[in-house]
């Protein structure tokens, strides 16, 4: 493994780590301190000025017939995308938040298939239904209210996996013709117009007095962390190893949920955290870790020719 390479393996595993602790940070402020869409309306405002302070170094001009689809990936991709994400988590468990969340590779074939006319093989197919499967488990096992987990909250934060996964290969085309600081700088901006009169009146109505060091060090860690940090490590990593590696770190950020999930529940003795982690959970994990495993793997060793 040569330095590049290692390089955007610690980049990888920094940004999925971060992933990770992000399905239980963001939560600790919601919805008691901050609502979810005042803090998308934050977070997106802040990431867009952070990425365009970058973007004033590249100098590069948009052809006027991709104007649409940079639309189309900033209101769905990030402005609904993020809003889905953090009214679902508010409304239920980080480990279920992080265990959908890993179904996102396999939303990503499925929107190949029929977007970019990707071939699905058997083997593909195989690995959609086990994973589909998994996340379906949790989903429905949400609506058994043990710990913090919900029905609502999981079918949100699975719709925005879809967006998500749908925004991927929507912008894929525009990621070839253009540097990725151009294209994230301009859905930024774009998500946050769309999120103006969605979401000024909560950013108004928010009691910022009753903030402590701990809401705005979460608000930090969220925009910084888990949106500016994270969007450039994974730029970086694209750049030196394929996608495949890139989307197999995915796996890493159940596990991290997991980890903090157990020190809030054993360490700190937080009793809901503590009723998160069941046998459904787990196995629903490793459905949906096979899934993508599955679609992840070589040619060579797929069973369709």
């Amino acid at each position: 493994m040569n330095k590049n390479t290692y390089k955007a393996h610690l980049a990888l595993l920094g940004a999925n780590v971060i992933y990770g602790m992000n399905h239980i940070i963001a939560k600790d402020i919601m919805p008691e301190k901050l609502g979810p869409t005042a803090f998308i309306f934050i977070r997106i405002l802040g990431a867009s000025i952070l990425f365009w302070t970058i973007k004033n170094f590249i100098k590069e001009k948009i052809d006027k017939e991709d104007y649409f689809r940079l639309a189309v990936c900033g209101v769905l991709g990030i402005a609904i995308n993020q809003l889905l994400y953090f009214h679902g988590l508010s409304k239920t468990s980080p480990i279920d938040a992080s265990i959908i969340y890993t179904s996102v590779p396999v939303l990503v074939l499925i929107f190949s298939y029929f977007l970019l006319k990707e071939k699905i093989t058997k083997t593909k197919i195989l690995g959609i239904i086990i994973g589909g499967a998994g996340a379906l488990l949790l989903i429905l096992y949400g609506n058994k209210n043990e710990g913090t987990s919900t029905l609502l909250g999981n079918g949100l934060i699975f719709s925005n996996a879809i967006f998500y996964a749908f925004y991927l290969v929507y912008a894929k085309p525009l990621m070839k013709k253009y540097h990725p600081i151009t294209v994230i700088s301009w859905v930024f901006l774009i998500g946050f117009i769309f999120m103006i009169p969605v979401g000024i009146n909560d950013v108004i109505s928010t009691n910022f007095n009753a903030f402590t060091l701990n809401t705005y060090l979460v608000i930090a860690f969220v925009l910084f962390g888990t949106t500016f940090m994270t969007y450039l490590f994974n730029i970086y990593a694209l750049s030196k190893v394929p996608p495949s590696v890139n989307g197999s770190y995915i796996y890493l950020q159940p596990v991290v949920s997991f980890a903090m999930v157990t020190i809030y529940a054993f360490v700190f003795g937080n009793k809901e955290y503590a009723q998160d982690i069941s046998f459904i959970k787990i196995l629903s994990s490793i459905l949906v870790i096979a899934g993508v495993y599955l679609i992840s793997v070589k040619k060579k060793v797929e069973i369709d020719n």
